[in-house]
């Protein structure tokens, strides 16, 4: 149910995306880069669930951070970029999400002094356009602060082109390909 493009650039840069084959809706993105030695680095996760490292019997020893602290994620729909903050557990009036347009990032505080986070929007960044505050707004519910940010119509048009060239692609292991192993 999903597709997986991975992408090269002349940079060295690698991104993976993973796509919803029915929706074409954007699952997860994660980036890398070659390190200062020249091998590969580690994946960084701009949209989807972050990943956890997992406990082994060397790491179960170590301090390890709490479970209720907030988990900030990205996981956007067709028509937004939104954000989800779980583990806040403070009314939505608590919470004030702003846009500081000349450092180009949201921020995110609370009255109660209790959560602030700055965080930007690279897809904006890549394409060299504004924040808008008016396309920014945010919901509380079950204890998950979600934020959203209404994608603009050049990144709307940008994405659909995409959805148009992916489709032409054929898959890798499909094995309609004519690639043969030697």
């Amino acid at each position: 149910g999903k597709r997986k493009i991975h992408y090269l650039f002349e940079d060295g840069k690698e991104m993976a995306e993973e796509y919803d084959i029915k929706t074409g809706q954007l699952i997860s993105r994660k980036w890398r880069e070659k390190n200062t030695l020249g091998g590969t680095g580690k994946w960084q996760v701009e949209v989807g669930e972050p990943t956890s490292p997992l406990l082994g019997a060397l790491e179960s020893e170590l301090i390890a951070e709490s479970s209720s602290n907030p988990i900030f994620m990205r996981k956007d729909t067709l028509s937004s970029f939104q954000w989800r903050i779980r583990n806040l557990p403070y009314p939505k009036e608590v919470y004030s999400v702003s846009v500081e347009e000349e450092q180009r990032c949201c921020v995110i505080r609370t009255t109660n002094k209790k959560y602030y986070k700055k965080f930007s929007i690279p897809d904006l960044d890549r394409y060299h356009l504004p924040l808008d505050a008016a396309a920014l707004s945010f919901t509380h519910a079950n204890n998950t602060l979600i934020i959203t940010y209404q994608k603009p119509k050049e990144i709307l048009a940008a994405e659909e082109q995409l959805q148009k060239e992916l489709k032409k692609i054929k898959a890798a292991n499909s094995g309609d390909g004519d690639c043969k192993t030697q």
